[in-house]
């Protein structure tokens, strides 16, 4: 990525929410684009104007290129781009992130419409264009849920490996164009061997090739420049040559060809109740994987801006721009990592730039169709092996292997489904892993017997500090996790072994509950037995520093009937000097000993 996921995330804890007012209401909450447009300055509009030019000159070889690697007609990935950039200037929150067709959706649109299709260019793109309409869909949904915090719950080693799983099956998916031949998918691993059948059958157009290596060669060597577009040169350079020297006729070079004459048109994509379930199911996978990516680029970008960016309304301009995408004869879109930092460089202010990107792409279909007729295959795919590229995380992976490396073989697994089964199943598995990842952490959580260690104040883990000292009689036992039905039972056991290890008779245990954020009706009912088996060996089981809420439970749930009122404890002092006053023992503290 292009952008750092964490970039801004000490400036943006300093970004504070803003307060509407009552005469804001509806447009700003709903419409902030409108909303903007009071506070919009007179000196933007040449900042906005000039950076809208420069974006568009990245619009169109982009859009054209992931259209290509998602299955579809080039033409869509420019529909694709300028009603979704219109709708979300009037939805989005954010003031300049640009949306459109993305290379981490790619390898998800192709899952779904290439085997559907049956080779039908325009059923790809009715196909397409409805899963856009589900995410869409799900998204707007999400959004008036206030369901923004959903995708907190992909863990960032998770989605590396998932991201890096979609970079590896889009290169893989545009090396045989970059080759000047095609192959028929059957996912990452299979494509590899297909890719080297046909380079060793003499299936590679070396000057198709050489076109390619040279684009993507020129691109990676500016990308680095806010200055030069890198893309824009490339592309034109590539199609220059291939025209003026007759290559598609003389060396069989591959070319987009002219454009069809006209604008995204409305239009319901009608699909059939056979296809419903997969469509639903690519379309829920690029929700999930759209707004992940946008939330934190948008998130980065508001930091740097010193605005607030609501994610619920993010979501709801997202699933907008998916819906005019979906109706518009466009595919699934998403924010983009590359073009967005294109529009800050440029000078851009507001969604304006992006409204005027969408309106000098809309002047080309209709001014010039034939502009970019020579355009070779090869140097798209260049492009978008270049954006793929760019999605691959190795750094950041390998300072997570140094610090915890059962999370760094998480993402390996996570890029290994994605690998091997495909981008829809990977998604699937990603989220697999993270609820798994989710409820391990608290079926199986950490817990402590405590005790006194000298000169450090408070009580701490015995495994810890060795020498610390146990108060005679006494269990001091702290659950670092919410108690429910998963991890009930295992409380239960691990109070009672930690009664058994005791080096005296036990009479009393105090539970440090401080961590203990929320208890259910499955783990009450386990507390209960664990009150009475403690109770007929003549234990008395209380708590210490329980949450008011929680306690509120406990009270619901009748432990509070069961234990006693004198069972609470609002810190673990206090429950420790009830113990030594009702239960003379040999200890002297040592904050209390004479100097």
């Amino acid at each position: 990525m292009t952008v750092d996921p964490t970039a801004g995330d000490t400036h943006e804890r300093q970004v504070l929410r803003p307060k509407l007012s009552a005469d804001q209401g509806i447009l700003a909450r709903w419409l902030p684009g409108l909303d903007a447009w009071k506070d919009y300055q007179r000196s933007w509009a040449q900042h906005d104007v000039v950076a809208g030019l420069v974006l568009a000159t990245m619009l169109v070889p982009v859009g054209i290129a992931y259209a290509v690697a998602s299955g579809l007609p080039g033409i869509y990935g420019l529909y694709a781009t300028i009603v979704p950039l219109i709708v979300y200037a009037i939805f989005g929150p954010s003031r300049i992130l640009v949306l459109g067709p993305d290379s981490s959706l790619a390898a998800v649109i192709l899952a779904v419409v290439l085997p559907l299709s049956g080779g039908d260019p325009m059923r790809a793109v009715t196909l397409a264009g409805a899963m856009a309409v589900v995410s869409g869909a799900v998204c707007v949904a999400a959004g008036l849920a206030r369901l923004g915090f959903v995708t907190e719950l992909l863990s960032k080693p998770i989605r590396y490996g998932y991201m890096n799983g979609i970079a590896l099956t889009v290169l893989l998916s545009q090396v045989p164009k970059l080759l000047g031949f095609s192959i028929e998918s059957q996912g990452p691993l299979r494509d590899i061997v297909a890719i080297a059948r046909g380079v060793a059958s003499g299936k590679t157009n070396w000057t198709a090739f050489a076109i390619g290596a040279a684009t993507l060669a020129v691109i990676l060597l500016l990308k680095r420049s806010k200055a030069v577009p890198g893309i824009l040169i490339a592309v034109i350079g590539a199609t220059a040559v291939v025209g003026t020297l007759g290559l598609a006729e003389s060396a069989g070079v591959s070319v987009l060809g002219p454009l069809p004459h006209g604008l995204p048109s409305f239009r319901i994509p009608w699909i059939s109740t056979a296809e419903l379930t997969t469509v639903l199911s690519g379309g829920l996978a690029v929700a999930l994987i759209s707004f992940a990516d946008t939330s934190v680029l948008s998130r980065a970008y508001a930091a740097r801006t010193r605005t607030y960016v609501d994610p619920n309304q993010e979501l709801v301009g997202l699933g907008a721009a998916n819906l005019a995408a979906g109706f518009f004869q466009g595919f699934p879109i998403s924010s983009s990592s590359s073009r967005t930092p294109v529009a800050e460089a440029a000078g851009a202010k507001t969604q304006m730039t992006g409204v005027v990107g969408a309106l000098t792409v809309a002047l080309l279909i209709v001014a010039a169709p034939n502009l970019l007729q020579n355009l070779p295959t090869s140097a798209l795919a260049a492009v978008v092996i270049a954006s793929a590229i760019d999605l691959f995380e190795i750094q950041d992976l390998m300072r997570i292997y140094r610090v915890q490396k059962w999370e760094f073989w998480l993402s390996v697994v996570c890029f290994a489904g994605v690998a091997v089964f495909g981008a829809i199943q990977g998604i699937a598995l990603a989220v697999i892993i993270a609820l798994v990842q989710f409820l391990w952490d608290a079926w199986r959580p950490h817990y402590a017997v405590l005790g006194r260690a000298e000169g450090v104040k408070g009580y701490h883990d015995i495994s810890r500090y060795p020498d610390a000292r146990r108060i005679p009689g006494l269990v001091l036992f702290r659950w670092d996790a919410p108690l429910f039905f998963a991890n009930a039972e295992l409380f239960q056991e691990c109070v009672i072994t930690a009664v058994e290890n005791a080096p005296t008779r036990v009479r009393w245990v105090v539970v440090a509950s401080e961590p203990i954020t929320n208890v259910d009706v499955t783990a009450a009912d386990v507390a209960v037995e664990l009150i009475h088996a403690l109770r007929q060996s003549g234990i008395v089981l209380c708590f210490a520093e329980l949450k008011d809420p929680v306690k509120d439970k406990f009270k619901r749930f009748g432990l509070e009937e069961q234990l006693g009122r004198h069972a609470f404890f609002p810190t673990i002092g206090a429950a420790v000097g009830a113990y030594l006053e009702e239960n003379p023992v040999d200890w002297v503290d040592w904050e209390d000993r004479t100097p």
